[in-house]
């Protein structure tokens, strides 16, 4: 992007609050969804943390990216290989989620990074309280009947849904518009993201956009798939656009050209350094 472009876009950013989303917490410099890389995410000044979901054997709600427990977690096999839902949560108590990040990138290692264990949704929340604002992503749900019920209630009980609530702290984010549509129906109040990943063929984009906009406050498309046509169909539908997951300082540059409100970036503090934050 030529520079008067980038300058302009960085002006108008400041306009508008550009949010920095960081994906899974500073993931990377630290394991994906520990404390540690919540920790140093929220010290370099990112406006959101996001959380995965998965749910347990006995319905507990922790936070974890994939269905599998192979690629990050460590510990005895029987407790933590294999899929979440099929443990439960004391079972994932004697996992621990940060060896992995030391063997696959020893220039970030940390030896406590190794003693970094599973949350729970509960525990996040209860950690960080009125410091952080909260991107959670319903994942699997369809493996995971009740999934949305449970953080309903979980959302509740910490003043985050229902009456009262402070709503500006939460952003409920899917792939599913079956999950997203359920949580509408029960909590209508509750704000909402739709995440996309395929192209949106031309002729389909304002009847998709209009029908997201019914229930969602938000577009999440992949960075991939983006352009600026897509951007204003989405804004003019009334939804924030909050592609994933931008990392390199060059797409950053071009997302903003494009106008988004926010990203999601494993690197807050570089993309809050170009925002001049």
């Amino acid at each position: 992007m030529r520079l008067p472009l980038l300058a302009f876009a960085l002006a108008a950013c400041a306009a508008r609050d550009v949010q920095v989303i960081a994906h899974r917490g500073a993931s990377w410099d630290a394991p994906e969804h520990s404390f540690a890389a919540y920790d140093l995410a929220l010290r370099q000044g990112a406006d959101w943390i996001e959380q995965d979901l998965q749910m347990t054997r006995d319905g507990q709600l922790v936070v974890f990216h994939d269905d599998s427990l192979d690629r990050t977690a460590r510990g005895p096999a029987a407790d933590c290989a294999g899929l979440v839902r099929d443990k439960t949560l004391a079972q994932l108590r004697r996992c621990e989620i940060g060896s992995w990040f030391n063997e696959k990138f020893p220039g970030r290692a940390r030896p406590e990074f190794s003693a970094e264990r599973i949350p729970t949704l509960a525990e996040v929340i209860e950690r960080y309280g009125d410091r952080a604002r909260f991107y959670i992503e319903t994942k699997n749900p369809a493996e995971a009947p009740g999934m949305e019920d449970s953080l309903l209630v979980l959302l509740r009980k910490h003043g985050l849904a229902g009456a009262g609530a402070d709503r500006e702290r939460v952003l409920v984010q899917s792939f599913s518009p079956a999950s997203l549509e359920r949580l509408h129906a029960l909590e209508p109040e509750l704000r909402l993201v739709q995440l996309w990943e395929d192209p949106i063929p031309a002729a389909a984009r304002d009847s998709t956009l209009k029908r997201i906009a019914e229930y969602a406050v938000g577009f999440g498309p992949s960075r991939r798939i983006l352009n600026a046509d897509l951007v204003r169909g989405a804004q003019r539908r009334g939804l924030v656009v909050h592609p994933y997951t931008v990392n390199d300082e060059p797409v950053m540059s071009y997302m903003l050209e494009l106008g988004v409100d926010g990203m999601f970036t494993d690197r807050p503090a570089l993309l809050l350094r170009l925002l001049g934050r």
